[in-house]
């Protein structure tokens, strides 16, 4: 399938309650649910006919859980009434396993939603009550049961590692508890902290510390290693999947300059040089979707040269690598040739290998993906 074909965005922002570490935008009052869903809808109606038919849905938030049933099965009818699917087409949805019950899950499925994103995070309860997460470790079994026995096939989790309290012993025990449920696809995020969070505060007065750098690099490679030795594809930084099928499709579409929309607040959109963003706030977003202006905050137009910088960045964070013939014919930049001296050191240290026309980046490169791009 064309890896150009390109994927939609839901942002659905609200959250029960507010994680100590999240920083995606999200409100705890419920209140305005029904008056975004209806400006959500004619934020669709809005939608310039630049976007070709999509392959692939991914709703996030923010917590998607907090609708109700009938409040997701409406959203989707309307997702399918303004834009073309194609045949095959995946279609996630994030939940929070304290909202995960039999009659969601078996809805969602019956809704054509076929694959489930768990905010896991930890089995620990220490580490979730840490974290603010409001579902418990009973929870997250749970919810993991629950999505199976609904007839989920494609099931991913979200956990996080390098969280103060966990050493590479209790880490490893979480995976080793994930795997047992054979999911799918698991990310594993390290905790990182952005000082205007309530955890990002308390960091910032020293209530804690976080891993150095070569207790990071310890779980990083403990973690793919682990993986990898089950069979799993390590295809992106923080991402692997149980066979190449089940990567997530739409979360590709990122890493490689595919165009993607993005709808509710905050959601971000990218189209060939150009990306916009919508406003953060779910007041002005139903303002302006209401008086029909799209409600855009702000908008760029991305040099040839930003393209290029952002696709070393993002291709040097996946297994797959820069295909060095195709950068140089969209960028007009022969790494091979330009970087010689320095692809040379970067192998020669083991971090990247040069195979068959591909610069990948090797374990030890992924950990170190963000000081790759420098090159």
């Amino acid at each position: 399938m064309d890896s150009k074909i390109p994927g939609l965005y839901v942002h659905i922002p609200f959250c029960r309650t507010k994680c100590g570490y999240c920083n995606f935008y999200s409100v705890t009052s419920l209140t305005s649910i029904p008056d975004f869903l209806e400006a959500l809808g004619r934020e669709m109606e809005m939608v310039p006919g630049e976007f070709s038919p999509f392959d692939t849905v991914y709703i996030g938030g923010g917590t998607p859980s907090t609708l109700s049933l009938d409040e997701m099965e409406n959203l989707l009818t309307r997702i399918r009434r303004n834009f073309v699917f194609l045949p095959g087409i995946e279609i996630t949805v994030e939940v929070n396993p304290a909202d995960l019950n039999l009659p969601l899950a078996r809805g969602l499925l019956s809704f054509g939603v076929n694959r489930l994103n768990i905010g896991i995070q930890s089995f620990d309860q220490k580490i979730l009550d840490f974290l603010g997460r409001r579902h418990t470790s009973t929870e997250a079994v749970s919810a993991i049961e629950t999505a199976r026995k609904a007839g989920f096939e494609n099931i991913g989790f979200d956990l996080l590692y390098g969280v103060p309290g966990q050493d590479i012993r209790s880490w490893l025990d979480t995976l080793s508890q994930a795997l047992t449920f054979d999911p799918e696809h698991l990310s594993c995020y390290q905790l990182t902290l952005e000082l205007k969070t309530p955890l990002g505060k308390r960091y910032e007065k020293k209530d804690f510390s976080l891993p150095g750098e070569e207790l990071e690099y310890d779980f990083f490679i403990r973690t793919a290693e682990s993986l990898e030795e089950v069979g799993y594809i390590h295809y992106e930084v923080s991402n692997f999947a149980r066979e190449i099928n089940l990567i997530s499709r739409h979360n590709q579409k990122y890493w490689n300059h595919t165009p993607y929309l993005g709808l509710g607040p905050g959601a971000h959109s990218f189209s060939g040089h150009r990306r916009w963003w919508n406003h953060l706030s779910v007041e002005r977003y139903i303002t302006d979707a209401n008086s029909g202006k799209r409600p855009i905050q702000e908008a760029e137009t991305l040099t040839v040269e930003q393209l290029r910088l952002e696709a070393l960045f993002l291709g040097l964070r996946t297994k797959k690598g820069i295909c060095l013939k195709e950068f140089v014919e969209q960028y007009g930049c022969d790494l091979a040739v330009e970087k010689r001296e320095v692809l040379n050191r970067l192998q020669e240290e083991g971090l990247v290998l040069i195979n068959k026309g591909y610069l990948v980046p090797t374990r030890a490169g992924l950990a170190l993906a963000d000081s790759l791009s420098l090159i």
